[in-house]
């Protein structure tokens, strides 16, 4: 292995382009055609012009892209286990400052610090003294990017009249200027990385609610929805049908999956919904029936042959009403995210 002033002395002059076919021919043409399904086909065709071009490939010209490929996929392996700041920190003991600045600065634009990243490791307790005195509507910002189980957290230490108030509104969200979200940066006095994303960014919305949601205390939730059915009905009902989603009948016990048949003696209805279901959720349905009833529902599933997706959906849509009004009334339970009653067997 060359010392560092030798690689350095060593170093070959080469476009991206030509990095990129070097690196291609090295790993094969199976690798490589695996690598070409994710380009754009003007980027293959320079890449396999490019790659009929290139006659020669000096033994320290290979070694300088693979040793540049292997940093890079070393910092991008940092970047997904803890962050920027946690790669810089690794490649610096690793590499020295100068290679990891280069390194990080060779990634560019693919490295991108999300909003908010400097309170997702604290504690929600600190999070909401942080920010409860903060408008809902900042608030329903900071709330979306954080993890749904942090941000359930947050929620659910929040004001009973404010609860409903951040969920419309992260609900809500669609789109939010990198402007606006630097101004409540500053506000609250803290950094983000320079790499902050520079495009408009999408958060919040039904989807992000409702994971938060799927993760807060049963009281929580019932006061949330409550109150968004008083005032936006239309959007408690798209809320209420993405909260449990009919393979979320594998998290049930079984005896209230016997409890949940009862209620849907047609079998009929269940075979269209079972259609499309995984394996794991058929699995559970049979064993907590009787083996005649599971007998008389494989031959129903068996004999209905193909089904259009919307009558499935529409099949599994009505067991799904079935399961909520069933936890409504406290007989079946749908295990929640902390907080709320424990259960005791």
């Amino acid at each position: 292995m060359p010392t560092a002033t030798a690689a350095s002395a060593a170093q070959v002059d080469l476009s991206g382009r030509e990095k990129a076919a070097i690196l291609l021919i090295t790993l094969g043409p199976e690798k490589s055609a695996m690598l070409f399904k994710h380009l754009k086909e003007d980027e293959i065709e320079a890449l396999t012009l490019q790659i009929a071009n290139t006659n020669i490939i000096l033994p320290q010209a290979r070694e300088q892209v693979l040793n540049e490929f292997y940093e890079i996929c070393l910092a991008q392996q940092y970047i997904t286990e803890g962050g920027i700041n946690y790669a810089k920190t690794l490649l610096e003991k690793s590499l020295g400052e100068d290679k990891a600045f280069e390194i990080l600065q060779k990634l560019g634009g693919t490295l991108k610090a999300k909003p908010f990243d400097f309170i997702r490791k604290t504690d929600a307790t600190q999070i909401l003294t942080f920010i409860q005195n903060e408008h809902p509507q900042t608030i329903a910002l900071i709330l979306s990017y954080l993890k749904p189980k942090q941000a359930a957290e947050v929620v659910a230490e929040l004001s009973q009249e404010r609860q409903a108030d951040v969920a419309r509104r992260i609900a809500k969200m669609d789109r939010t200027s990198p402007d606006v979200i630097k101004e409540i940066e500053r506000a609250l006095e803290k950094k983000l990385s320079s790499l902050l994303l520079e495009d408009y960014t999408m958060v919040g919305g039904v989807d992000s609610v409702v994971n938060i949601l799927n993760e807060v205390d049963r009281s929580t939730e019932k006061n949330i929805m409550e109150t968004l059915e008083n005032e936006d009905i239309e959007l408690a009902e798209e809320i209420k049908k993405k909260m449990f989603v009919f393979e979320d009948i594998v998290i049930l016990s079984g005896r209230d999956v016997q409890r949940l048949y009862r209620e849907i003696p047609d079998q009929k209805e269940w075979a269209v919904a079972l259609k499309s279901a995984s394996q794991e959720l058929k699995d559970l349905i049979f064993a907590n029936v009787s083996k005649r009833l599971a007998a008389m529902l494989q031959e129903e599933i068996d004999i209905l042959g193909p089904v259009r997706r919307s009558d499935v959906e529409e099949a599994q849509q009505k067991i799904v009403n079935v399961v909520r009004k069933l936890q409504d009334a406290n007989e079946i339970i749908i295990a929640r995210g902390g907080g709320g009653d424990d259960v005791i067997a």
